[in-house]
């Protein structure tokens, strides 16, 4: 192996700064990773919502959604530290409950199909497109009109 100083590696490689992904961008490649193999049983994380809330960061499982984004070097090379639900949340900006409807035992059992997992996650996108603005019902200012959306679409997924 031949040891190089950066300054000659900069003489002899084209060096580009990574790119950066959206948000959206980030959850629609992890969607396609995860649609690769629609019949993949991938392993779903145990009960997230009744683990004490300063274990759930660390909670993990081999062979999970999360890991299949995980061995993705792009995603890799755009910022995601591993393959744990903290790391997940922060990469893709996703709440614990977003998180929860791709991963959780409770919504899929032992295990979820690469298809199943894509499609919680593109409710993410889609849920995350639908705007946001006070509806009146009777009168009144209700809830933001997303709610409603929100609520047909993870029935859709």
């Amino acid at each position: 192996m031949k040891h190089s100083s950066t300054e000659q590696l900069l003489q002899i490689a084209e060096v580009k700064p990574a790119e950066v992904l959206t948000r959206r961008e980030r959850l629609e490649r992890w969607a396609e990773l995860l649609e690769r193999d629609p019949a993949a049983r991938l392993r779903t994380l145990d009960e997230i919502e009744w683990q004490p809330k300063a274990k759930r960061a660390s909670m993990r499982a081999d062979g999970s959604p999360f890991s299949v984004a995980y061995a993705d070097p792009v995603l890799r090379a755009a910022g995601l530290a591993g393959d744990t639900l903290g790391d997940a949340m922060r990469f893709f900006g996703i709440s614990e409950y977003e998180a929860h409807r791709v991963v959780c035992f409770c919504m899929h059992g032992r295990t979820v199909d690469g298809h199943r997992a894509a499609s919680a996650v593109r409710a993410i996108v889609a849920w995350s497109l639908v705007p946001t603005l006070p509806i009146r019902v009777f009168g009144a200012m209700m809830l933001p009109a997303a709610c409603f959306a929100g609520y047909w679409l993870m029935k859709l997924a």
